[in-house]
């Protein structure tokens, strides 16, 4: 007999964190994955990463004479995150805000936020500002398809509010992933919370299949615009 939790993730396509016993992660076997699995997601990244940033400099030279037009330079936005195995890393993306509008410290993205740009707004919308990640995936501090890679500042509060938190580190972070086509941005603790079930049952339950699905759920995403911020 299936207990509540394993009927819960079949039905809901997400872990449910309240009274879970960490034995019960640890001990799934969906969270041990084969060699030759993570081999082929590595494979299927190099190449794609590879071929998107050929047909996409077009795209990008456009992207960043736009940036460069309306508010100057940087045109790149970096900023440190976490990868990996807690790993950090600096995440490449388009400037969609206006210069040192994190001058402040980290923040989550709000609904409407003043602090993003025209150009910035377009980007935001249709996932433009995400292509320079391409270079981030064929170094292999990301993947086309995993968890979301969180600022470092809020990953280290993040850990100490939410249990198992820092089992989202155990695959490497994405472009999109299963929370980004189920749910919306995470701008609370308990939005956050919410995600970090979706990103579980992606660990849990990865594999070429799950990817496959997962991007084509992201074009829907980016054609209509939705949840963008």
């Amino acid at each position: 007999m299936e207990d509540a939790h394993s009927v819960y993730e079949k039905v809901t396509g997400k872990i449910l964190l309240m009274d879970l016993a960490p034995s019960w992660l640890f001990l799934s076997p969906g969270f041990r994955k084969s060699r030759s699995l993570l081999a082929a997601k590595r494979c299927i990244d190099i190449v794609v990463s590879l071929v998107g940033i050929i047909l996409g400099l077009p795209l990008m030279a456009v992207i960043a004479v736009a940036i460069l037009l309306e508010t100057g330079l940087p045109v790149l936005f970096r900023q440190e995150r976490v990868g990996l195995g807690q790993r950090p890393f600096t995440i490449l993306k388009f400037r969609s805000m206006f210069q040192d509008a994190e001058a402040g410290g980290p923040s989550w993205a709000l609904k409407n936020d003043p602090r993003v740009t025209r150009v910035g707004q377009l980007l935001r919308k249709f996932r433009l500002d995400e292509l320079p990640q391409l270079f981030n995936v064929l170094r292999g501090e990301m993947s086309l398809v995993g968890p979301r890679p969180e600022q470092t500042q809020l990953c280290a509060m993040l850990n100490e509010r939410i249990p198992m938190y820092w089992r989202r580190h155990s695959a490497r972070p994405g472009i999109t992933g299963w929370a980004q086509v189920k749910y919306q941005y995470g701008s609370t603790i308990e939005e956050t919370e919410r995600k970090l079930e979706y990103d579980l049952y992606y660990i849990k339950n990865l594999s070429l299949k799950l990817d496959l699905a997962i991007i084509l759920a992201t074009f829907n995403v980016i054609l209509f615009g939705r949840g963008a911020k």
